[in-house]
This record gives structure tokens, C-alpha cells and sequence, in this order.
């Protein structure tokens, strides 16, 4: 695996054509806010047209792998795909999968041949993809199956879950960062009357060994503490409100206790989020989507950065969709975008 190097820039992929992803990168490119130099894989044409719909005045240099440093001086660098994206902002069309598809498989395996030390996405429209054959639940899923397939020397040694228990290839875990919150959701794009039947103690010790593991390494924390929400109203009350909690949650908790980790829980979910509760922990790790998501949006809506934990590199995303209704007039804000870009240098440090 190549060691990550500040001196490499950062690949992004185009997002979903129809989105606002296209012009996110071109209002990055053209503010030039993020001190890190950075190159996409995209449709040159498009994100030229994009530009100018919103008024910009940009320079696209086409380019490749070696010459991406040098293009950063002079404008956007874009490292053309083999298949085009239609530019029609506002109507997602399933023509433009294939670009999306090739944008994030190229990123990665940038990565991996030392071209790159980050990748960062823009949103992708899951049931556009999904028209054109796409087989992951979503964009993590398939970032998981890409280390998988690139770093598989890694993933046979079974480092991507700490490893302890049994080998396992990768498994990518999300986690949702701000400077005034971190979450991570156990279970993520599931009905909630799934959530109880999902959850198991080993998916919690996993995913807490991982994020502990991640924040230690990625995010220069000596020694994370993880807040664990309960499932329950009240953790359950003493099995009152229901018996995971105790069953379940806890016996995970012992257990990522037992490997020197500082996890605390299961603590009722309605007293994590107020700011004296925040100053006791560096994540919170929640057992469903919402009690995860509604905190971190509530608290940190423009500011917040989806994080890919349990991969071999680095990857960030903005916390929010494509916003169909936004694209191509100018007006999306690249807040969570830019700060995207930042979180992925300062990671791959």
C-alpha cells in the first residue's frame, strides 16, 4: 500500500451529473480555499458548461495522473473518463451512470498507484445507478468493495476491523464529523424495524473498534473515547423499555472495554447531544441512521463532512444529496464541500 504523502494532491469524482456535485468542484477550484491541490476525474466538457452556467470564469485543463500538480497552477485539472455525462442540470438521467461509476473506481485506484493520498465525492443518486445495474446498497458500500478489490493483501491480513477476532476483509464504517459533533451509525440505510433484528454485539464491538482505531490514527487522538447510545428509550430502563440494550449493547461495550478502549454506555440518547455531554467524548456511536444523522445535522447542517472509516485511504464526502432543485443556478452552498476538501488533507497527513 503506498504511503500517503502531503506532496500528492486529491482526487475527487464527479458526483451526479444532474446534481449539484459538478458545480461544487468548480466553486472550489475557482475560490481556491483549500490549500492541498486537487484534480477530478470528470467530463471536461460538462464541467466547462457548468461553469459558465453559473458564472464562473474558469480554466479546465485536461490532464493525466503525472501532469495534475502543475495543471492545479493554472486551473482545474480533469483527468478525462472514457465514458461522457450528459450536462442537464436538474434531470438525473441514467445515460450518465457509467461516468459516475468509472469517476469513483478511478479515484480509488489513483490512490492506490500513489497518484493520490484522498479521495473526496460528491453525492451520487443511488436509484440512477441502480437503473444502470449498480449492485451496492450505496456509495460506502462500494468504496468497501474497491479496497477490497485493489488492497486485498491488506484486507487477507484482516486490518481493516482491528483484526482481533478473525480475519475480514474491509469494511468501511460512516461516521459523520464536525468540529462540534462525530457520529457513527451502527446500522445506516435500513427501515428502523430492522434496526433490533441488525443489531448484533459483534457489529457494535466492530464498528467501535474501528472508529476508535480510525481516531487514533487518522484523527491524532491518543486515546478516543466513544460515547454508545442505547436502542432504547432510556437504554432501556433496566429492561423496561426493552431487553438489547442489556443484552446486546452492553456486552459489546464490555468488550471494546476489554481492549483498553474508553467506551461508555449504553447511555440514553436524548442527553448525548446537549454541549456539556459532547465535552466528555470524541464519537458517539449510535444504533440507528436518525439517532446518529438528526443530532449531527441539527448541530452542524452546513459544516459536517461524511467520513469513510475501515478503508486503506482516505475518503470524505459532503453531508448532503444532489439537490436536483439547485443545480445549475449558482446557489448550492459549498460549505460541507469545502470542508470535505480540508478534513481529507488534514486526514491524510
Amino acid at each position: 500500500m503506498p504511503t500517503e504523502h502531503p506532496s500528492l494532491p486529491i482526487a475527487l469524482t464527479m458526483g451526479e451529473p444532474a446534481g449539484i456535485g459538478p458545480e461544487l468542484i468548480v466553486m472550489a477550484a475557482s475560490a481556491r480555499h483549500e490549500a492541498a491541490p486537487f484534480f477530478v476525474y470528470g467530463d471536461a466538457g460538462l464541467l466547462s458548461a457548468r461553469a459558465r452556467r453559473i458564472g464562473l470564469d474558469l480554466t479546465i485543463v485536461e490532464t493525466d495522473e503525472a501532469g495534475t500538480l502543475a495543471a492545479f497552477t493554472r486551473g482545474l485539472p480533469v483527468i478525462p473518463l472514457a465514458n461522457a455525462a450528459p450536462d442537464r442540470p436538474g434531470r438525473p438521467d441514467v445515460a450518465g451512470a457509467a461516468a459516475v461509476i468509472e469517476s469513483i473506481e478511478r479515484a480509488v485506484l489513483s490512490v492506490r498507484r500513489g497518484h493520490a493520498r484522498a479521495v473526496v465525492t460528491p453525492p451520487i443518486m443511488k436509484e440512477v445507478l441502480y437503473r444502470a445495474g449498480f449492485r451496492h446498497p450505496g456509495h460506502t458500500e462500494f468504496l468497501g468493495e474497491l479496497a477490497c478489490r485493489h488492497w486485498q493483501d491488506g484486507a487477507a491480513q484482516g486490518l481493516a476491523t482491528g483484526g482481533q477476532d478473525r480475519e475480514t476483509p474491509f469494511r468501511p464504517v460512516m461516521m459523520i464529523w464536525s468540529q462540534t459533533v462525530a457520529v457513527v451509525p451502527v446500522t445506516i440505510h435500513i427501515p428502523l424495524s430492522r434496526v433490533p433484528a441488525a443489531l448484533t454485539e459483534d457489529l457494535i464491538y466492530e464498528t467501535g473498534l474501528i472508529t476508535a482505531r480510525d481516531l487514533k490514527a487518522r484523527f491524532n487522538i491518543a486515546a478516543p473515547r466513544l460515547a454508545v447510545a442505547g436502542l432504547n428509550p432510556h437504554a432501556g430502563e433496566n429492561g423496561a423499555l426493552g431487553s438489547e440494550d442489556s443484552a446486546v449493547v452492553a456486552p459489546a461495550i464490555a468488550r471494546l472495554r476489554a481492549q483498553g478502549i474508553d467506551a461508555r454506555g449504553p447511555l440514553p440518547a436524548d442527553t448525548m447531544f446537549h454541549a456539556r455531554a459532547r465535552q466528555t467524548y470524541d464519537a458517539a456511536l449510535c444504533m440507528y441512521h436518525d439517532q446518529a444523522l438528526a443530532p449531527a445535522k441539527a448541530l452542524a447542517f452546513d459544516e459536517a463532512v461524511n467520513v469513510t472509516l475501515g478503508l486503506p485511504f482516505v475518503r470524505t464526502s459532503p453531508d448532503h444529496g444532489t439537490a436536483f432543485d439547485l443545480a445549475g443556478t449558482g446557489k448550492a452552498n459549498p460549505s460541507s464541500f469545502l470542508a470535505s476538501l480540508s478534513l481529507a488533507d488534514r486526514m491524510s497527513r
